[in-house]
């Protein structure tokens, strides 16, 4: 992109620059430490300048936003035409609860629904299950069954609002019962947008919510994709998520890297089932982290695109233009927040959330700065959503597509990030694959240690943390926490109880057998699935089926 003579000149220039100007102001006033880094403890150069960047080719690193490689955008106007999805990740207790919070998140602006559920639910376990004891709505909300559901759904107009469900191993039950509930409203299938994360491989590397092993899961996610692009096409039945990646210490190239190794791997999958790729892949989408480096960060997302439009063109040889387009969603990072000085999360996650935005989000989770401390209060959420409306309306950050495109500093480290997620596809390939490799620990262990050299850093102070290990107080924090219902439990177990006393005993085994039939053999296990959620078959019961069929993973010990 640039004269060699021009950069030759350049060259001579930085040499006198760095003898002469700098020479001089390090005597008088020397920096600040010996070493600048990044949050994933990559070296930051003193200048960059297009030296840095001389082999670049504008068109086919870049190109302009909404075309090929997609660098600077999937769309050619970006935010100047419509913002990103305003989508906060709610729920709590029971399903009451949580549909308040919706109702109240929607009158303050918020424009898509983001549902988290209990730990019980994510392992697919019933609130009366004992292994679900002491679990009940700690991290999201309870839903065992249909009526759960039909209760936690109630006056949202599902036809107009999109829903986010970060949910996995049982991901196509509790997708069905989505369905089952729009449809009971009177809502066509067809009409419902939203996303459900379902995104299996990311449990077995770093989140650990996993029920069936990997290639019997691996079916039920492609069960998802084929029902979901002939059934419910403007869902997105995967969201590939790097956030936990991330969340369980990985560094930004870790996350970049594992993220698209899982999300080609589902595409292998899909083509494996003998879908054409172009019928499933503009309805996969991405799931990212926004932690505390702001020029990582945007790096990340924007190496992301570039990667994601390449193999999709080149490898899988798709042909739709938008099989090549990486939309994701972003979250602010829960693992940044610090219980001591709260307050400080709301400028982090601020500038956590700047980040996505200048990156290119298509949707956007701010946290909440008493999250170290509990689940969100009415208040802090509100502060969080307001984050989000400031940036959008106030900032003039939307006024431009990728402001920040051409920034020798942000090109340079685009660059860096592509190059390292590379090597990890190598390393991937190597070992047989992506479950061979997380089968043998692989990237388990290198998050294990990124996320190692990370706490280290902060524990001999070489990384500061304001409020953590700089800048302390002694006193405590004194922020409004959330208190749930105290009789929520109690409604629970009721309600399930209930359930299971008025329905139709029979059907309930019909469905049940008719699903461990189809388990048992290789259709598509949705429609079963959805016809036992019909017959108020309980998130319990029906895993049990699959179960005895897949049989439960137990994780190999890591030496």
């Amino acid at each position: 992109m640039y004269d060699k003579k021009i950069l030759d000149e350049l060259s001579r220039s930085l040499s006198k620059w760095e003898e002469t100007s700098l020479k001089k102001a390090l005597n008088q006033l020397p920096e600040r430490t010996d070493e600048f880094i990044t949050t994933s403890s990559d070296p930051i150069n003193r200048l960059y300048t297009p030296l840095d960047i001389a082999d670049m080719d504008y068109n086919a690193s870049l190109g302009l936003p909404g075309e090929y490689p997609y660098t600077r955008g999937v769309h050619p106007t970006l935010h100047r035409s419509k913002l990103w999805t305003m989508r906060m990740f709610a729920g709590f207790g029971t399903a009451e609860e949580t549909n308040q919070r919706f109702k109240y998140l929607l009158e303050q602006g918020q424009t898509g629904l983001s549902i988290a559920f209990d730990l019980a639910t994510l392992m697919g376990y019933d609130t009366d299950q004992p292994e679900a004891l002491g679990e009940f709505g700690k991290c999201g909300v309870a839903v065992s069954s249909l009526k759960d559901m039909e209760i936690l759904l109630d006056g949202i107009p599902l036809d107009k609002v999109s829903s986010s469900m970060t949910i996995n191993s049982p991901a196509s039950i509790i997708w069905a019962m989505y369905l089952v509930a729009a449809e009971k409203q009177g809502v066509r299938l067809d009409q419902l947008r939203g996303t459900l994360q379902n995104d299996i491989l990311k449990e077995f590397i770093a989140q650990k919510e996993f029920i069936f092993p990997p290639e019997p899961s691996m079916r039920l996610v492609v069960d998802t994709m084929e029902y979901g692009s002939k059934y419910v096409p403007q869902w997105n039945t995967i969201s590939i998520s790097g956030y936990h990646i991330r969340e369980a210490g990985s560094t930004a190239a870790q996350e970049l890297a594992f993220t698209l190794a899982d999300g080609l791997e589902y595409v292998r999958w899909g083509v494996a089932r003998g879908m054409d790729v172009d019928e499933f892949a503009p309805r996969l989408s991405f799931f990212f982290n926004a932690h505390n480096d702001f020029f990582e960060e945007i790096a990340k997302y924007r190496a992301a695109r570039r990667i994601w439009a390449r193999e999709m063109r080149e490898t899988f040889k798709a042909k739709n233009p938008r099989s090549w387009l990486m939309r994701f969603h972003t979250q602010t990072a829960g693992v940044s927040l610090t219980a001591q000085q709260p307050e400080n999360n709301i400028v982090r996650v601020a500038l956590q959330a700047l980040a996505a935005v200048l990156g290119g989000t298509q949707s956007l989770h701010t946290n909440s700065m008493d999250e170290a401390l509990a689940l969100p209060s009415e208040h802090a959420v509100k502060v969080a959503l307001r984050t989000q409306q400031v940036i959008a309306e106030e900032s003039g950050v939307t006024n431009t597509v990728d402001p920040l495109g051409g920034s020798f500093f942000v090109e340079a480290q685009t660059d860096r990030m592509e190059k390292e997620a590379y090597a990890y596809f190598r390393q991937i390939e190597d070992l047989g694959g992506v479950i061979p490799a997380l089968e043998k620990g692989f990237m388990q262990s290198e998050i294990s240690d990124a996320a190692y050299r990370y706490q280290r850093e902060i524990d001999t102070g070489r990384r500061k943390i304001v409020g953590v290990n700089a800048y302390m107080e002694e006193k405590p924090a004194v922020i409004p926490i959330l208190r749930m219902d105290p009789n929520g439990y109690t409604r629970q177990m009721s309600r399930l109880n209930e359930v299971k006393k008025t329905r139709d005993s029979g059907q309930v085994g019909q469905t049940l057998d008719k699903l461990r039939i189809a388990c048992e053999g290789t259709e598509n296990t949705m429609p079963y699935i959805v016809d036992c959620v019909r017959a108020y078959c309980t998130l319990g019961e029906i895993v049990s089926v699959m179960t005895k069929v897949f049989g439960k993973y137990e994780e190999p010990t890591m030496i």
